[in-house]
């Protein structure tokens, strides 16, 4: 059964944070002790004098139960850019193995680990050694749900990011398609990357606001059944 994961994306600003958020409220539902890790987090967010991190805060938010802070982030920085840019503007450098350590102590206390991944795969953590998070999820050797949109484009981009997976034998636990609307080019996409791919797909409609997470079933038979209890 598959317990300890990474939400990927496509691409970046696709949803991970409210898909992350999503499997830790579903999981929560049925009583299991859950946590939202993300590693790498960008872009801090100022209002009304308060300043804060819009991922990690999202996990709080809509958590059903209090989550321990220092077990959401290992790395925040406050430039809204890439991870390893990001870090070069605070004279950081972004260390795997401070990333790994943590997965690793992180694993034992909760019954699913949920990673969620920063823009998509191939965004830099670090450049003097061309690391890229891809090359994070495969040394974690957890498996992969990736996040997909709905609109033109996704075939491309979904079928390049499953490629680049199984060419590094990252296991895909399956796609969620994030944003639905409804149009029927949507539903073809959809429908052409499950007949191509053949994996367990779920698609999660677009919501109007961050708070309508909470109308979302926590329940997908099909998809969850598939993936996590087979």
């Amino acid at each position: 059964m598959t317990q300890h994961f990474w939400i990927a994306g496509t691409d970046t600003d696709i949803g991970k944070t409210l898909i992350t958020t999503y499997f830790l409220r579903y999981f929560q539902a049925q009583g299991k002790k859950v946590v939202p890790y993300k590693p790498v987090q960008t872009g801090i967010i100022i209002e009304n004098g308060k300043s804060y991190y819009g991922d990690t805060t999202f996990y709080q938010t809509f958590s059903k139960e209090v989550l321990v802070e220092e077990h959401l982030n290992s790395y925040s920085f406050k430039a809204a850019a890439s991870p390893h840019f990001a870090a070069r503007l605070e004279n950081t450098i972004i260390e795997s193995e401070v990333i790994l350590d943590k997965l690793e102590n992180l694993k034992p206390l909760y019954d699913y680990l949920i990673c969620e991944g920063a823009g998509g795969l191939y965004v830099p953590l670090d450049d003097r050694r061309d690391y890229h998070l891809i090359d994070l999820i495969k040394e974690s050797q957890l498996p992969v749900i990736l996040v997909a949109r709905t609109t033109l484009g996704t075939i491309n981009h979904t079928l390049l990011s499953i490629e680049a997976l199984k060419e590094r034998e990252i296991p895909i636990i399956g796609i969620v398609f994030n944003a639905f609307q409804g149009t029927d080019i949507e539903s073809d996409n959809i429908r052409s990357i499950q007949h191509i791919t053949d994996l367990p797909t779920m698609t999660i409609p677009r919501l109007n606001n961050p708070s309508d997470i909470k109308n979302i079933p926590l329940l997908n038979s099909e998809f969850l059944e598939r993936v996590f209890y087979k």
